[in-house]
């Protein structure tokens, strides 16, 4: 080797080591998610929010859809971004940060949103006291509480259910109200929620001295307090997740939070996916005794989502794609439901990447008929299911004749019933489906967490006319479709004539 060969041999063994180097120092202070996240640690100071690492807490995914969270003031009233993202451009620091860090006591803010009406409200040090929660233990097996009202299951607030230490409140002090009602009229309204149960969680909130202040058990990791109503129909139960997603991401917390149900429900088959999308659940009953969290979200009820205001007023929004957003942004489309849709895929480990052709390598095309079908949903449910399609079996029947029959390609038909499925068995043939058709019922709402260019067939009898799944279609920006019955007949021939509209335009 000549000395201008050796001297080029140096310079690229310094170039590969100065690039080695590099990479470490990317990959060991870099999460594996997006790195554009704000600091939770109330204005930067650890002191406050302790993070312990991704090993007790469940790291964001990376997904496709996914655009920044961060918390700005310029967000339009009324826009796509206002309703489905990060709106809440309105703080106010009820206990700031700066001097809980100088005292080390606790902090309290809350973000509100113009659009939707509601807070997201956050805090560091507070203690819950389960004792001064009226309502029944939460989490039990659904047989052993057939019959228990939901009043029973509904918590009502004692003062001090819930507490935060101030600096220079005295053991001996009077008791005070952390806010007043001006500050709930003006965050919390209770709009047209009959029993607001987020307002009445911050109503109880007490300012209590230092040796007041004691925990049996400290929670460590950043922690959402959730309270719930339908918790057992899956349109309800998906604005909660909704909110929770949401809550999560405006709050900027760097891996998936734990959750603390504060409510007395039971057990349901739900519960796979809120175990599935965040980090551990918990019932506030089932603590022993006073338990303190380092930083805990209070989210808002799923009533206060654009997926369940889009009911009643109009929000004019359409899917597209996050990269079409983040090249040209636009107020009046949104990727924020697509985003959350491989939220779900991905916490059941199906890939989040997948398209139509993915669907249809091997030729087949997969027709997902969702069914309803009779099984018991809480203690006041008989089990028997109100039909929506009066003839459902002789449609399905019909339609299992037409895909074997189908001669154009090859089409098999999925006997969705629901009821008797898990819930990643559900996300999984929701997400292997070319077409998803179906009466109007909670189970379509599982079309959130659908692929691009899925095709969504709707059978709506005349007595339930509602826009739920078409406007989750329209801001998904999937293609929708529906045939409206006089009654709650459908004639198969119909649906089968839709039907072969739609695959024809699929390319089949």
């Amino acid at each position: 080797m000549n000395k201008k060969q050796a001297t080029l041999f140096k310079i690229l063994l310094a170039l590969f080591a100065l690039n080695s180097i590099t990479l470490y120092l990317y990959f060991s202070s870099s999460h594996h998610h997006h790195d554009n996240r704000r600091d939770t640690t109330a204005e930067g100071f650890p002191a406050i929010i302790p993070h312990r690492g991704p090993h007790l807490s469940k790291p964001w995914p990376i997904i496709p859809s996914y655009l920044p969270w961060s918390l700005t003031s310029n967000v339009p009233s009324k826009s796509c971004e206002a309703y489905f993202g990060n709106g809440f451009t309105k703080s106010a620091d009820v206990l700031p940060a700066k001097a809980a860090v100088r005292s080390g006591s606790s902090w309290f803010r809350c973000h509100y949103s113009w659009t939707l009406r509601s807070s997201i409200c956050e805090g560091g040090k507070i203690r819950m006291d389960p004792g001064k929660i009226k309502m029944s233990r939460g989490g039990e097996k659904l047989e052993d509480v057939i019959g228990r009202t939901e009043d029973e299951e509904m918590p009502e607030f004692e003062d001090g259910a819930f507490d935060v230490e101030a600096e220079g409140r005295g053991s001996r002090s009077k008791t005070k109200k952390l806010v007043g009602e001006e500050f709930l009229n003006e965050f919390l309204p209770v709009g047209n929620v009959v029993k607001h149960t987020m307002r009445e969680l911050v109503r109880s909130i007490v300012v209590v001295g230092e040796t007041d202040f004691t925990c049996q058990e400290w929670v460590e990791e950043p922690t959402l307090l959730i309270t719930r109503f339908e918790y057992a129909n899956l349109f309800h139960t998906v604005t909660d997740w909704y909110s929770a997603y949401v809550s999560s991401r405006v709050t900027g917390l760097p891996n998936r939070p734990h959750l603390v149900f504060v409510d007395g429900h039971c057990e349901t088959q739900l519960e796979e996916t809120w175990k599935a999308l965040f980090s551990s659940l918990r019932y506030a009953k089932n603590f022993s005794g006073p338990v303190c969290f380092r930083h805990a979200v209070l989210s808002p009820l799923g009533y206060e989502t654009a997926l369940f205001k889009g009911l009643s007023e109009d929000i004019d929004c359409q899917g597209a794609s996050a990269h079409d957003l983040w090249q040209s942004p636009d107020d009046k489309k949104t990727a924020r439901l697509s985003e959350f849709g491989e939220m779900i895929r991905d916490a059941f480990g199906f890939p989040v990447n997948r398209h139509h052709s993915d669907k249809t390598v091997s030729g087949h095309y997969n027709i997902l008929f969702v069914r309803r079908e009779d099984y018991l949903a809480h203690p006041r449910h008989r089990g028997k299911v109100e039909s929506r399609l009066s003839n459902e079996q002789e449609v399905f029947d019909s339609l299992q004749k037409w895909a074997s029959d189908h001669q154009e390609c090859k089409v098999n038909l999925v006997n969705g019933l629901f009821a008797h499925m898990s819930m990643k068995e559900q996300v999984r043939a929701i997400q292997d489906a070319s077409v998803i058709i179906g009466a109007h019922g909670a189970g379509l709402t599982h079309i959130v967490s659908a692929t691009p260019n899925t095709v969504i067939l709707e059978i709506i009898s005349s007595f339930f006319r509602r826009p739920h799944f078409q406007l989750i279609a329209q801001w998904k920006g999937l293609e929708y479709h529906a045939i409206n019955l006089d009654g709650s007949y459908a004639n198969p021939g119909v649906v089968i004539d839709r039907l072969n509209k739609i695959m024809r335009s699929l390319g089949c």
